[in-house]
């Protein structure tokens, strides 16, 4: 595994719930794969821009016939691509909002799931372009919503890459973070533990125990 796609999806960029455990989760795959490459995108940094009729149109058109202001549009779409096609492992943090995922997420998505790009239509259904990856989603939650009906974020992650090929998913939760600070670092902790599990025949153990030492 020689690239990482790190996607932020949190508002409060840096300072989100999902993204410490991303980050967390980050540097212990760094200190693993010492020479491998990690891609940032933070979408609270660089707005994803959400889906207009214009914008669709854009990928619908053929390459040849498409407009200057098409074409941009196209090759932002593209550069989104470009990066889940380089990476071996893909981590997303991902906050919950009013029960559902943020609204930039859906904008990526709507960015990167292309008809005949990203997937392409069967006799038998939908296939994926990029079978073979694995993703890390780290899911904050102020309050405890796994194994309910209001989980409707992962069953929609889950149904979206498996659109593009994507089907080892990986989910590590941190809920009840808006239940206290008891109940938040509880969580946090557990979330945390589940990292160095992750990692715990790969040497990373005594640096990420350091840091939940710091955090307790």
């Amino acid at each position: 595994m020689n690239t990482l796609l790190q996607l932020n999806t949190s508002i409060f960029a840096a300072h989100g719930q999902s993204t410490h455990l991303s980050e967390e989760f980050v540097a212990n795959w760094r200190d693993t794969h010492p020479q491998a490459q990690v891609i940032v995108r933070d979408f609270a940094a660089e707005p994803i821009p959400h889906l207009t009729a214009e914008r669709f149109h854009a990928f619908l058109t053929k390459p040849a016939d498409r407009t200057d202001a098409q074409k941009e549009i196209a090759a932002y779409s593209d550069s989104l691509i470009d990066e889940i096609r380089r990476a071996d492992v893909i981590v997303l943090g991902l906050p919950m909002y009013n029960y559902g995922i943020p609204s930039m997420l859906q904008s990526y998505f709507d960015h990167v799931g292309r008809a005949s790009v990203t997937f392409k239509y069967t006799e038998t259904g939908p296939v994926g372009a990029f079978p073979g990856k694995k993703l890390y989603v780290f899911a904050a939650r102020g309050g405890v919503h796994a194994g309910t009906e209001r989980n409707t974020q992962i069953g929609q992650l889950k149904n979206f890459f498996q659109l593009i090929g994507i089907t080892n998913v990986e989910v590590i939760y941190a809920e009840g973070i808006g239940m206290g600070d008891a109940a938040k670092t509880a969580s946090i902790t557990k979330a945390k533990a589940q990292i160095i599990d992750m990692f715990a025949h790969a040497g990373a153990r005594g640096r990420t125990n350091e840091v939940m030492a710091k955090a307790a």
